[in-house]
């Protein structure tokens, strides 16, 4: 694998699944019923997939001062990822129900966890079965794996820089990957105020996929990522969403497109609102 490659498409992965080094996560979840993810596993899934769960796994136990997907407890998820028989070694490919919006996520927290070879699959469970392509009940029974992790501090953007950034006048790069009307502060579904990170640009993850899940082509995600940052790839630039999810996704065109890899704001939106004396920003950028 290259370092810029990170989309593959379900007819690849097929291919792969009978490697004993390669593993698929299935990491589906609903946010108005995170129980789902799971029970539609347990039901169909592909062929020896292993799943992960975005609140359970993927992050942390919530704080007051913390957003909504704090990062995990490293040990925790290290030791979750060796029952589920991943190692330093093995080649990752995780997958949602279809726009990849929570397996930019896992992909990025095993990347953080210090995996190289994780990979995300295009157009998720939904494009796999509207190929036709094979599905499974059996739940794996995996070895498992001795994994040590070897954590990337640097790719993360704590609360305290940006607002040392914010108070100082906006030197930092941030692209917020929400929905405008939310960035906008016009509308607001899962925190309790709405608005941005003042001297943050929106960029919706959404307008990266079509319809059905699969992504744009990667021309068409460079325009859109040139739109705003420029051509300057190897500026330093920051993604954030609502939690630290979908920010994810805007990191993964970035990197396709030569882009230098962004820092995450993990906390995003949910943590910044949780001091009132941080500042709030309305409407357009």
């Amino acid at each position: 694998m290259t370092d810029k490659r990170v989309l593959i498409v379900a007819e690849d992965l097929k291919n792969r699944l009978e490697a004993p080094d390669w593993v698929a996560v299935d990491c589906r979840f609903a946010h108005a019923d995170p129980g789902a993810g799971r029970r539609s596993y347990v039901e169909q899934h592909i062929p020896g997939a292993v799943f992960l769960d975005l609140d359970e796994d993927l992050a942390g136990p919530v704080t007051t001062e913390s957003g909504r997907h704090p990062l995990p407890d490293v040990n925790t998820i290290s030791t979750a990822l060796s029952s589920l028989g991943i190692g330093n070694s093995s080649k990752v490919v995780v997958y949602d129900s279809g726009n990849g919006a929570i397996a930019a996520r896992a992909w990025w927290l095993l990347r953080w966890l210090g995996l190289n070879d994780v990979l995300v699959l295009d157009g998720g469970f939904s494009r796999w079965c509207a190929l036709g392509l094979p599905t499974s009940a059996t739940l794996p029974r995996r070895p498992a794996q001795g994994f040590t992790p070897a954590v990337r501090s640097e790719r993360v953007l704590t609360t305290d820089e940006l607002a040392l950034d914010v108070f100082a006048g906006h030197s930092l790069r941030l692209l917020d990957a929400r929905e405008a009307v939310r960035f906008r502060g016009e509308q607001e579904p899962l925190d309790p105020v709405a608005g941005h990170v003042p001297g943050a640009q929106n960029l919706w993850f959404g307008r990266f996929v079509h319809r059905d899940g699969t992504w744009l082509p990667l021309e068409e995600r460079s325009a859109l990522l040139r739109d705003v940052l420029g051509n300057e790839p190897d500026r330093p630039w920051s993604v954030m969403c609502g939690s630290g999810v979908t920010a994810c996704h805007l990191a993964i065109s970035g990197i396709e497109a030569g882009f230098r890899e962004p820092r995450l704001y993990v906390g995003s939106w949910s943590e910044w609102i949780r001091d009132p004396g941080r500042p709030i920003g309305a409407g357009e950028c």
